[in-house]
């Protein structure tokens, strides 16, 4: 039996299962299939599920901003995203688990060449909506213009656009298979992944926050990225 307090259980899993959203648009946190996802975020869910003697249902998602959407019909209990103040304002999170960067990808003759080039008028830049880069960029970009989409490096292809902002990990294993765009140096962002809970739900988000404080202090998180990445 779980030695977690009932106050504790009973906000993790409000219809009897722990339901934790897995997020398979990221390649560096899940990856897989819905069927059968496998990454840091599913390690984590599991461990979860393990010491609060809760039985385990993982919920996929083809991208963070349908995980967020997915909030408002109550479809998740814990979630796996980057803490943005939008997300924030709904969602209890916990301290970062991991940390990663957001890049830029550009055509390969781009004139663009650091970071700051980027914002400035008439540059265009893919992003998956609602994704944590999106909603980073729509608070900071001055002159620049996003074009949102369900794949921002599609849509950098087929519109011919100035530039794609993405995690660094799929981006750059993008840019070595397509020799005809680059990423470029240097980050515009760095992406603080944690969980989280809906709010309201307050012994649940205490609890996360020192579950993510162990699983980082005992070497699971680096543990299973190591396995997964």
């Amino acid at each position: 039996m779980s030695n977690v307090s009932p106050d504790v259980v009973r906000e993790l899993a409000p219809t009897g299962k722990l339901r934790a959203a897995i997020n398979l648009g990221n390649p560096v946190l899940a990856q897989g299939t819905p069927e059968a996802p496998r990454g840091v975020t599913v390690d984590l869910a599991r461990e979860l599920a393990r010491r609060t003697g809760l039985a385990l249902e993982l919920v996929p998602f083809p991208a963070a901003g349908k995980v967020f959407e997915a909030l408002q019909a109550g479809a998740w209990d814990v979630a796996f995203l980057a803490i943005e103040p939008v997300r924030a304002a709904e969602i209890f999170f916990t301290a970062p688990y991991v940390i990663i960067e957001g890049v830029y990808l550009v055509p390969k003759d781009s004139p663009l060449k650091t970071v700051a080039d980027v914002d400035r008028a008439g540059v265009r830049i893919g992003v998956n909506k609602n994704s944590a880069y999106d909603l980073f960029l729509t608070r900071t970009l001055k002159a620049a213009q996003l074009v949102r989409g369900e794949n921002g490096v599609a849509l950098f292809v087929e519109q011919k656009l100035e530039a794609a902002a993405g995690v660094k990990q799929p981006i750059a294993a993008y840019a070595q298979s397509h020799p005809d765009v680059r990423m470029m140096d240097g980050r515009f962002m760095e992406i603080r992944q944690a969980m989280g809970t809906p709010r309201g739900r307050e012994a649940a988000a205490a609890y996360l926050r020192k579950f993510v404080e162990e699983m980082k202090a005992s070497g699971f998180v680096a543990d299973a990225l190591k396995r997964s990445n």
